[in-house]
Parts: C-alpha cells; sequence; structure tokens
C-alpha cells in the first residue's frame, strides 16, 4: 500500500475538522464550542489548499477566522454570565437524527467505495486560481462586484446610523 504525503496531511484534516465540529456540536460549553470553531475552519481552510483552490483557502481564513469567530469570541468573552448558560435546546430530537446521519453516512461510504476514481489528488499539477478569479473579478464580472461593493458600503453605513442612533433617554 503506497501511502503518500499529501494523504497523510488529508486524513489529518478530515479527522481535525469531524473532531472539532463534533466538539462544536455536541458541547454544552460555548466556549470550547467557539475555540473548535476554529480548528474547524483551519481544517477546511487546508482542505481547501489540497484542493489547489488558494483563493477559498485565504478566504476561508480572512472571512471566517479573521471575521466571523473573532466576533463569536469577543461576543462570548463580553457576555455576563456565558459559563453557566446551558446552550442545549429543548426540542432536540437524537434519534431520528442519529437515523438520518448513518443512512447519509451508509450512501457517502457506498458512492465512496463503489465508485472509480481516475485521477487522485497528488496527479493533478497545482495551478492558481487567485489570478483567474481577479480577472473574471476585473472584466467579466465588473458590475456586479461594484454593485456589491456599494450594497455593503450602504450597509454599514446604516449600520453605523443604527447604533450612533440616540434612544432619547439620559441616564
Amino acid at each position: 500500500m503506497n501511502i503518500e504525503l499529501i494523504d497523510i496531511i488529508f486524513y489529518f484534516l478530515a479527522i481535525v475538522v469531524i473532531a472539532s465540529a463534533s466538539v462544536v456540536v455536541f458541547s454544552r460549553n460555548i466556549l470550547y464550542s467557539a475555540f473548535s470553531l476554529l480548528f474547524t475552519f483551519v481544517g477546511v481552510a487546508g482542505l481547501y489548499v489540497l484542493l489547489t483552490a488558494d483563493f477559498l483557502a485565504i478566504t476561508q481564513l480572512v472571512v471566517y477566522v479573521g471575521g466571523i469567530l473573532v466576533l463569536i469570541l469577543f461576543g462570548v468573552m463580553l457576555t455576563n454570565n456565558v459559563f453557566n448558560v446551558d446552550i442545549k435546546t429543548g426540542s432536540i430530537k437524537t434519534l431520528p437524527a442519529l437515523v438520518l446521519t448513518a443512512v447519509m453516512a451508509g450512501v457517502l461510504c457506498g458512492i465512496f467505495f463503489f465508485t472509480q476514481w481516475t485521477v487522485r489528488p497528488s496527479e493533478v499539477v497545482p495551478t492558481s486560481t487567485a489570478p483567474a478569479i481577479g480577472m473574471a473579478l476585473m472584466t467579466g464580472y465588473i458590475l456586479p462586484f461594484e454593485v456589491a461593493s456599494v450594497v455593503l458600503l450602504v450597509a454599514m453605513i446604516g449600520a453605523a446610523m443604527i447604533a450612533r442612533r440616540d434612544t432619547g433617554k439620559q441616564n
């Protein structure tokens, strides 16, 4: 059995992603869930690198790890009495979820074992995707790109105005 370095890295990242995502889902401590989400996002970014999707990997790190996860952690850290909060909802149905998970895992394992993969990831010539995406955004998709930037700017200005709005109450 010929196991290459890229296969070892893939299996390591897959284990990290699955284990940390499981901690996110099953942990009753919101702080542990937030920190486990960090490892999930970084592992997914590593999987993007293995797929030679460098633009998606950097976007994953900047947007999710750098933005959303930091926002979640600040929200958790600035909230009072966060350690005594029970984050499990009362409407959870464990048995149907387990059955659905087992069926989906069986389908995915069946697809994995009964299909013939002709191209291995190590045989693909890695090329950078960032220049092609940049050229597409700055040539063919310049109008939607600029419209999205204007919409985001308006949303940021609106959020700042709502945050600065005086409630009229003097404390």
